[in-house]
């Protein structure tokens, strides 16, 4: 079986691995205050081009979103998110766990618009009952989104032009934010991302390493008490400098930016032979995911020798599927493929 179903099958990067057995009987302090921390942190801070930024290390995504949504909404706020974004359907309600609530934004590709945000904070200061209602607390993105779209410099500068007007922090989910990065067409660096987010998080788990996520924290008034939010909601590792070694290797000569650009070039390369066998796709994306519409027929033939993700019924007869490639995709099993789908018939 030839696996497309999720960018975290394999492992982690040889030279992580090779890193981890070089460092493995150091002995430093714990939970993320060891020197290779410290040195990812700076790695960090000089792609995002700001050196007041907090860095933290968490374990795995869903820790990192609730860790930044309880450390910021106070008990009667919500966290605003398009109604497919990770936190409203991928993560068991764990936002809702800890006593907030998602308030879903209606969106097709998975993106929100700043005109949604604004019509949405506008209805409730203007209702009578506001104060009967959850408030916004919180915009919550991913970059790139659970459907593969990405946003662009100019939606994201209108997106966090109206969240400070209205006084939201911008949150968003880098857990593939790599995969962003090198997608066709993007013209937004670290660099952006950090001047337009109050938090983010570079994801590790997916692009690389064995697990782990990156938080940076830009907005000053965020900063305070973080790690013990880390703490309280299960994210902080005891031997932090596993997490550190990770980030250090990722990003002190740009292997992070190099793996994640091999996933999306294999992804197009599977898009391109399912565009010229004639299938259409459900989402326009250009990153490591990609959702072709196949007859029924066609997916049980190709289950026989792929793994791939069901996403929905198109029709009585079609469905929209997610290939997914990762920094670890073979080219040689993408070209096997390629060659089945321009067999099928």
């Amino acid at each position: 079986m030839i696996r497309f179903e999720s960018d975290y099958t394999e492992g982690a990067h040889e030279r992580i691995m090779k890193r981890l057995l070089e460092t493995n009987e150091e002995q430093t302090p714990g939970y993320g205050m060891d020197e290779h921390c410290e040195k990812a942190r700076a790695y960090i801070r000089k792609a995002c081009h700001a050196e007041n930024a907090d860095v933290h290390f968490l374990v795995g995504g869903t820790q990192t979103n609730t860790t930044i949504i309880a450390s910021i909404l106070r008990p009667h706020q919500g966290a605003v998110a398009a109604i497919t974004g990770h936190i409203s359907v991928h993560e068991t309600g764990a936002i809702e766990a800890i006593g907030h609530k998602v308030l879903t934004l209606p969106s097709d590709d998975g993106k929100i618009q700043a005109e949604q945000v604004k019509e949405l904070y506008d209805a409730h200061w203007n209702d009578v009952n506001h104060e009967h209602m959850v408030q916004p607390g919180l915009v919550y993105i991913s970059h790139p989104t659970e459907n593969g779209t990405t946003y662009s410099k100019s939606e994201l500068e209108a997106l966090s032009k109206v969240c400070r007007e209205c006084g939201l922090p911008l949150v968003m989910d880098g857990a593939r934010l790599g995969y962003g990065l090198a997608s066709k067409g993007n013209d937004l660096s670290v660099a952006d991302i950090a001047r337009l987010c109050d938090v983010f998080y570079i994801g590790g788990t997916k692009i690389g390493a064995l697990f782990g996520e990156a938080v940076v924290i830009i907005n000053d008034a965020l900063k305070k008490d973080f790690r013990y939010f880390i703490k309280q909601n299960g994210g902080m590792l005891a031997k932090g400098r596993l997490l550190g070694i990770q980030f250090e290797t990722l990003f002190e000569d740009g292997l992070y930016y190099e793996i994640s650009k091999h996933a999306v070039d294999m992804a197009i390369m599977i898009r391109e032979a399912f565009a010229k066998k004639g299938f259409s796709f459900r989402y326009d994306s250009t990153t490591n995911q990609q959702f072709p519409i196949l007859p029924d027929n066609v997916l049980m033939e190709l289950s026989k020798k792929y793994s791939y993700s069901f996403w929905e019924k198109v029709d009585a007869a079609h469905s929209a599927v997610r290939f997914c490639t990762s920094w670890a995709t073979k080219k040689k099993n993408v070209e096997i493929l390629i060659k089945d789908i321009e067999a099928l018939q």
